[in-house]
């Protein structure tokens, strides 16, 4: 009985990151939109450009390999598997044992490297540009990522999630000056990873600017649904992230009854809510900040978890 209900708990939570990622990336747009005095597109728009694209023919550049097809898929499979293990309504997860920080990283980076490997395959310019500018980011922002979760798994004693969310919802963490950093640090990340302002804007298409974009240009019809729906998971996840590690209130132990989980389910919704919105406010009070800029901006990350991690050694009650 108790696998049973493992089972549809972890079920659940693999559907739900998977329903609500466009839902996410729908509540920003419409509250930035609103922020600006524009009506904005509806809410679920995300869901009908995917379901467009999934009618549509695939239309592939004659010197696409194998490659190019391929990676999609592979992209897809790893950001879901790894949105699937961040703790959301409950912590008692059946796959809990596997839903390490740095499992999750290597999928997102193994993700990610697939992603520059399609942006160079056609051999396009922009592909190539986009592919460069990735690396760039991601050279700086994994090591601050790594950093980070040393920061918070020193705390913590723990890098599996469902015990950093179960210690960092009791009463022996307290206030703690490394934690504040590690968060702006996690959230200056979060920025970088997810290709939003003012590291990169996703709706640009500006060939001086853009980043992600520029790598999955010669995508369409499912593929490019696969891709989009890849960076809507990553987006969840993070978001998801920040709110076990952070905000890990209401999130459900192991043995809970099917009441508190429900009720775990709400406050993730509600969690959501308050940081895409915040998120939302946060794009539209910032200008896109220059591409030479980028490594200053997460070179201030990869300090403050340096500091945090390095505030824990002096001092274990900061």
């Amino acid at each position: 009985m108790t696998t049973l209900r493992d089972i549809l708990s972890q079920g659940v939570q693999m559907c739900l990151v998977l329903l609500l990622a466009p839902l996410l990336t729908g509540f920003v747009r419409k509250v930035k939109a609103r922020l600006l005095r524009r009506r904005g597109p509806p809410l679920l728009q995300p869901y009908r450009d995917l379901i467009r694209l999934m009618r549509k023919d695939v239309v592939l550049a004659d010197n696409a390999s194998w490659l190019f097809r391929v990676i999609p898929y592979l992209m897809f499979a790893g950001t879901w598997v790894a949105a699937s293990l961040v703790p959301t309504f409950g912590s008692g997860l059946l796959f809990s044992w596997t839903a390490d920080l740095i499992a999750i990283i290597a999928l997102l980076g193994s993700a990610r490297f697939f992603q520059a490997l399609a942006g160079m395959d056609v051999g396009t310019a922009f592909g190539g540009i986009g592919s460069s500018r990735e690396v760039m980011i991601a050279s700086l922002a994994e090591p601050a990522m790594l950093i980070t979760v040393f920061s918070v798994a020193m705390i913590a004693g723990s890098t599996q999630l469902a015990y950093v969310a179960e210690f960092m919802g009791s009463d022996a963490v307290g206030l703690r000056v490394s934690l504040g950093m590690a968060f702006v640090a996690l959230t200056v990340v979060a920025l970088a990873e997810n290709a939003r302002i003012p590291v990169d804007n996703p709706a640009t298409h500006l060939e001086l600017t853009m980043v992600h974009e520029a790598m999955v240009l010669e995508y369409s019809a499912r593929h490019l649904a696969l891709v989009d729906l890849s960076s809507q998971l990553k987006l969840l996840l993070y978001v998801s992230l920040i709110a076990c590690v952070f905000l890990p209130w209401g999130t459900a132990t192991a043995d809970a009854s099917v009441a508190r989980l429900s009720l775990g389910a709400l406050l993730y919704l509600g969690k959501l809510v308050v940081l895409g919105f915040l998120l939302a406010v946060f794009e539209t009070s910032i200008a896109k900040m220059r591409v030479f800029r980028i490594p200053e901006f997460l070179g201030a990350a990869l300090m403050l978890a340096l500091l945090a991690t390095l505030l824990r050694f002096v001092s274990g009650s900061l």
